[in-house]
This record gives C-alpha cells, structure tokens and sequence, in this order.
C-alpha cells in the first residue's frame, strides 16, 4: 500500500530542494540565489544573492541564514528559494558543507572532492529522506496488525505481473482476499475451512503451501518456493514470482468465487446409458446390429 498522499507530497519536496542545495551554484540560477552563508563548495554566487533580492517588495520579506532555523509560526516570510533550501537542514546533521551532483559541469578546481565520495554523499543524504518518510508513516499512519509487511516507497516487484494477479497476491499478503480463513466484506463470520480439502483454514499460508488438492500443479510450478513470509526471498525473485502467478492462475487460488469454475465430484458414479439418453440415430445403429 502507498503512503498517504500528504506524506509523499511532502518527501518529494524534500527531494526536489536536496536537488537544488547540492546543484552546482554556476549551473543552477536558484541555487545561486541562497543566501551567503549556504555552505557551497563552489563560491560563485547571484550578485544579488543578498538582502538586494527583496528590493521592491515588502518589508515582510527576508534572507534567511542557512544556520537559522525557520521561526514556528513565521513571523517574517522568507525568500521562496530559502524556504525550500531550508527542507533539506534536518538530514544535513554531520556535514560541513554540501555535495555538489554533476560537477563535471564546472570549472575543474582542485579544491573540490572526489565526484565518487560527492555521490555517495548524496545517496546517503536521499536515504536519510526515505527513513523520514518511513518514519512519519509509521508513526501517524501505521499498518494494520495484520499486515505484516514492512511499508516500502518503491513498488513491489510482484506489481509488475498483470493487475488482475497482482490483485490476488496483494489481497492474499494483507489477509483480504477471496480466501476463506480471510475476513471480507462478503462472509465476515462464515466458514473458514478451506471448501476445496476441508482439513484446515484456508489462509495464505495453506492456499499456496500445503492444500492437497493443489498438490499436483505446486509440485510442478513451486518447486523454488519453500517460504512465503514477508522476508521470504520469493518477494524479491522474478523468476519464483512468475512461478507463483502460473500457480495462481492456474488453480484459481484467491479468485472470487463466481471466477471459480464448478468441478464435478470424483466420488459421483459415472451416467448410465440408457435408451432414452442415446441419439435417435445411434440408437438406431445399435437396433440394426443387434437384428
């Protein structure tokens, strides 16, 4: 499941104002335009990257020092380009001065790091951005109790089978699905025997790992899977989430129940053949070969 729509919103402002702090101040006018005490490791700057920004507009208007934090509430309105830089202080706690990404882009100077330790830098400050955001999410919105899985940003590698299977497994993960030993709108307090063996709850665990009836096409298509568990290695494997999308569709597991095609019984007797259940005209060929 996504984050809430106000969490990702936020941590994509994140990561657009860490682009314009470590954008090298001579290719990016915006980064330029912070205030002089931005910590660059360039030293071009905007010649107006000074209180001559706010010349004609209102008094209200202000640099901000990069070293101030943003007074709550606001008593002053800061320049737009500041605000945004000053996204990016929490995450900077360790370090002197900022990255610079694409630095081929300037002038080559001697006094500038290694372009491999600047992206690595960079890296570790978008990952310190993703936990922030995990953070936040666990904490105002937090998972059901049910739903084992750890929230990811990125989207899950099963997401890319096909949306009607992807729907099942999802539904199967988060214990909201078709299955019976699942809680669903249709049957909340039904049955939760599984209707195809009848020896146990039919949950995720049971549906994929151990029914008997779906024996036959798990010994064929399965052979790779030994664990379903959020940290199983299945998560993570194309090729044994394509074996699982096969079994799936194949046996139908997790499908409403009106997709479930009727089977007959393997303990019926077979129809006899009687008279009145034979065409005419074969009934006929038998009636010439017996005279």
């Amino acid at each position: 499941m996504p984050p809430p729509v106000s969490l990702l919103i936020t941590h994509r402002q994140r990561l657009a104002a860490l682009r314009v702090v470590c954008s090298p101040p001579s290719v990016n006018p915006a980064t330029a335009r912070l205030h002089s005490s931005f910590p660059s490791l360039a030293v071009h700057r905007a010649l107006d990257s000074s209180r001559a920004i706010t010349r004609g507009l209102s008094s209200v208007y202000l640099p901000m020092h990069w070293k101030t934090p943003r007074p709550v509430p606001p008593m002053r309105t800061h320049l737009p380009v500041d605000a945004v830089a000053h996204r990016t202080i929490p995450f900077t706690i360790g370090l002197s001065m900022m990255p610079m990404i694409n630095s081929h882009l300037v002038f080559p100077t001697p006094a500038l790091p290694p372009q491999s330790l600047m992206d690595s830098t960079y890296s570790a400050l978008k990952k310190r951005v993703r936990e922030k955001l995990l953070e936040e999410w666990a904490s105002l919105c937090p998972t059901q109790g049910y739903y084992l899985h750890p929230p990811a940003i990125s989207p899950r590698p099963f997401m890319g089978l096909g949306k009607f299977i992807a729907g099942r497994i999802h539904q199967m993960r988060a214990g909201k699905s078709y299955l019976a030993a699942h809680p669903t709108w249709r049957s909340p307090d039904g049955d939760t025997s599984c209707p195809r063996c009848g020896l146990e709850p039919e949950t995720f665990e049971h549906a994929i790992r151990s029914c008997p009836s779906r024996q036959h096409s798990r010994s064929r298509l399965l052979q790779g899977v030994t664990d379903i568990g959020p940290e199983a290695p299945l998560w993570s494997s194309l090729p044994l989430l394509k074996r699982l999308a096969t079994f799936i569709g194949l046996t139908s597991t997790g499908f409403p129940p009106t997709m479930i095609p009727p089977t007959t019984p393997t303990s019926s007797p077979p129809l006899a053949l009687s008279p009145a259940r034979v065409p005419p005209a074969v009934f006929r060929v038998f009636s010439l070969a017996e005279v």
